[in-house]
């Protein structure tokens, strides 16, 4: 029984290695790749790709050529991503992040196929709960896994903070033009970053370094994961995977449910808030008026907050409910939001750069966790539609929040933010009084925030 936890501490080791990689430059992409926006479209690049992916390439993938060498595959997708940056330009990094989003959808299909098969036979022979075993592995994955936020940003700070600086951002004695004032027809922001941007040896340490954690990533993989026979399940099931086309049909189908069609603008939020904290936070607050070198350690509270609170909100949602915790993150939400719009950010107010992540963090807890319970429970009889739904969704939003990083101001970006928000509560209400009319409320209040949690991130 012992090979089936070792392969699943495997696989959550060689995501934590490639997701440090990709993680960190995620947050970088912004103030590294600044000129012309280059950086943040390359990542609505990735989320677009991942849209087209995840509907048309993880099942062909997996079953020509299983889980574990869809893991490998997709793997070397990310590595080519951190390969172009190192020579960052359209010619480069556009390609690379098409290559990145195609490759996501499989990478993440390969995995929760391989954890859920192997939960439930280690369960059969055993003679357990095969759902038991199944939320125990993804439990010990996500422990592991999300602990990469904080590593590759560690990684990335600790190396571009050798950068010879006073502390902040020393090249400008003005920080009019930072946080909500960051405008992009301004310019001046942008002669910011590029003259604060660190030696070029640092870049290339760095890159090296999260193109190194990657390739040792697909090493892991290949070498100590253990192959999962699909067919087995599929007979024992007696039923064969559907062609691509019928589970487009379902997706499209599940829109006629007037629910999935009231929760859009709160998944699309998702997609949103993540996007403006890794775009545009990092940029027009952290890199603009402390320089490159804080990026990874603002990035560190976001993901460590976010971290602990999915866990600690997972366990107090079945004392408060759903509702509750919808409504702490949506308050949460806008408190940042209006303080962001009034606040001058300035070197001298550092706290207030870490805490504003750290609240960020507390409400994307609730919004990854509780969303994708609440599809879990609302369409328990079309889960794989609904999920599709989810990650089409969610996806968009961070195209378009990306998308149009580069041509609007902050502040705009905030109300936008705002604005999206409020309309995803109300009609996110409407679901609930929907759901209150059907059924007697301790059911709605039921809560399953198991093996889905973050699937359908990149």
């Amino acid at each position: 029984m012992d090979h089936y936890l070792k392969n699943i501490i495997v696989v959550s080791f060689g995501f934590l290695l490639l997701f440090t990689a990709f993680g960190g430059l995620q947050s970088l992409q912004s103030s590294l790749n600044a000129d012309e926006g280059l950086g943040v479209a390359s990542l609505s690049i990735i989320y677009g790709a991942l849209i087209i992916s995840s509907v048309f390439i993880p099942s062909i993938v997996i079953k020509k050529i299983g889980c574990k060498w869809t893991i490998v595959a997709s793997m070397c997708c990310y590595i080519t991503y951190s390969i172009g940056n190192f020579y960052a330009s359209w010619y480069t990094l556009i390609p690379t992040s098409m290559i990145l989003g195609f490759g996501g959808a499989p990478l993440w299909a390969a995995k929760c196929t391989y954890l859920t098969v192997s939960g439930n036979r280690y369960a059969e022979k055993a003679g357990k709960v095969g759902k038991d075993i199944v939320n125990q592995y993804f439990g010990l994955f996500f422990l592991i896994f999300q602990s990469s936020g904080v590593w590759g940003n560690l990684i990335s700070s600790l190396i571009f903070g050798q950068t010879p600086t006073s502390g902040y951002n020393a090249s400008t004695s003005s920080y009019d033009h930072c946080g909500a004032n960051d405008c992009p027809y301004l310019n001046i922001t942008n002669e910011t970053t590029t003259t604060t941007q660190p030696a070029k040896s640092l870049i290339y340490t760095l890159l090296g370094v999260y193109t190194g954690s990657g390739l040792l990533a697909v090493a892991l993989i290949s070498i100590f994961l253990d192959n999962i026979d699909l067919k087995r399940e599929n007979e024992k099931d007696g039923s064969e995977e559907e062609p691509f086309w019928k589970k487009i049909l379902a997706t499209i189908r599940h829109l006629r449910d007037k629910r999935q069609c009231l929760l859009i603008p709160l998944t699309m939020f998702s997609g949103f808030e993540q996007g403006f904290l890794a775009g545009d936070y990092t940029k027009s607050y952290v890199t603009c008026t402390l320089g490159i070198h804080f990026v990874g350690y603002v990035m560190i509270c976001f993901a460590a907050t976010d971290a602990v609170c999915s866990l600690l909100f997972g366990k107090l949602s079945q004392y408060t409910g759903r509702v509750f915790l919808f409504y702490f993150a949506a308050v949460t939400n806008v408190a940042c939001i209006i303080t962001m719009l009034l606040w001058r950010p300035h070197p001298d107010q550092l706290a207030v750069f870490f805490v504003l992540p750290a609240l960020w963090g507390m409400a994307d807890a609730v919004w990854q966790t509780q969303t994708n319970a609440l599809y879990g429970v609302l369409f328990d009889d079309h889960k794989e539609a609904a999920f599709a739904n989810y990650r089409l969704w969610e996806s968009l939003g961070f195209v378009i929040a990306y998308g149009y990083s580069t041509f609007l101001c902050v502040s705009v970006k905030l109300y936008i933010l705002l604005a999206v928000l409020i309309v995803s509560m109300v009609l996110y209400e409407c679901v609930e009084l929907i759901e209150l009319k059907k059924t007697p409320q301790t059911d709605m209040q039921s809560d399953n925030n198991g093996s889905l949690y973050k699937q359908t991130h990149v």
